[in-house]
């Protein structure tokens, strides 16, 4: 996949697709096991997996060593975005103990706002069009979540996902300042053993008590979410970035609560209303647009202002 433009689009919607059908595994084991503790037992496979991807690579494709400047900002750049991704996932875990799922989902993915907008204070200036594209997203974001009549209203756990929103903000900001300088799988690899030491530390001092028949009762979720969800999905963010912009691989990714509602109707058999379906549309409108050319998306915009 050499083609950047290729790999803008179709790594962030491979991420987008595995993310929301990770919904049903961590549904599963959220009962089952505390949040830290679930989120360092997650990152084990995940480095693992991602520590034999560094040697097959390595082995079929052999470069000169890393010099030490090289091997500071790779450390840096790794333990950086472990620390972001730490907090977001973590503050989403403890905040969906105390608000509802669709709440947390809307809240979460106002990082399609946030990465614009925080972008404009590193110099980072989106194109006119791209506020738009993230209206469409956060609306449709909005009918898609916020179901049954259900009152906006910022509570305890509301604030805890909406400062995992701000979390997940800066993962993408520090994977686009380190992603381009360093090799993608490597940056995931320090990542994810900085999610699982800082996660294990929090688990500690948190007092969470696993026992090893609620590890075993939970393996296939454990598994899911670490090869897949954090080794797959995580990697995939960071090859997106690599070069790629931020506000639209944010915008393609947000498309996980999409494919959350949609692996919900295939493997809990959950029905959408017609709302939900709108949200869909909304959300896939505004995606799709975002990869027109220029000319091609004001071609699109002017024909339905006529």
């Amino acid at each position: 996949m050499k083609n950047p433009k290729v790999r803008q689009v179709v790594l962030p919607l491979l991420a987008a697709v595995i993310w929301g059908c990770s919904f049903v595994t961590q549904s599963l084991s959220a009962g089952k096991i505390g949040p830290f503790s679930f989120g360092m037992l997650r990152m084990i496979p995940a480095s693992i997996f991602l520590f034999v991807l560094v040697c097959i690579s390595r082995r079929l494709h052999p470069r000169e060593k890393y010099t030490r400047e090289q091997k500071k900002t790779l450390l840096i750049g790794g333990i950086a975005c472990g620390v972001m991704l730490t907090a977001a996932i973590n503050l989403q875990q403890y905040g969906m103990k105390e608000t509802s799922a669709g709440k947390a989902g809307f809240i979460t993915a106002l990082y399609i706002v946030l990465v614009p907008v925080f972008g404009l204070f590193i110099g980072k200036k989106p194109g006119k069009r791209v506020w738009l594209y993230v209206a469409l997203a956060v609306a449709g974001l909005y009918f898609l979540c916020f179901t049954g009549g259900e009152g906006f209203t910022l509570e305890g756990g509301d604030f805890y996902v909406f400062l995992c929103a701000i979390a997940f903000t800066f993962h993408i900001m520090v994977v686009d300042r380190f992603g381009e300088k360093v090799d993608s799988i490597e940056l995931s690899c320090i990542q994810f053993i900085t999610v699982c030491i800082l996660s294990g530390i929090g688990a500690l001092i948190a007092g969470e008590q696993t026992t090893l028949a609620e590890v075993k009762e939970c393996l296939p979720y454990i598994l899911y979410v670490g090869i897949f969800t954090s080794g797959v999905g995580y990697t995939c963010q960071i090859v997106a970035q690599k070069d790629g912009d931020p506000t639209i691989v944010s915008l393609l990714m947000s498309l996980e609560s999409f494919f959350a509602v949609v692996s919900g109707v295939i493997f809990l058999h959950e029905r959408m209303s017609a709302q939900e379906y709108l949200g869909c549309a909304l959300m896939l409108a505004a995606v799709l647009l975002s990869q027109l050319p220029e000319k091609s998306a004001k071609a699109v915009e002017s024909g339905k202002k006529a």
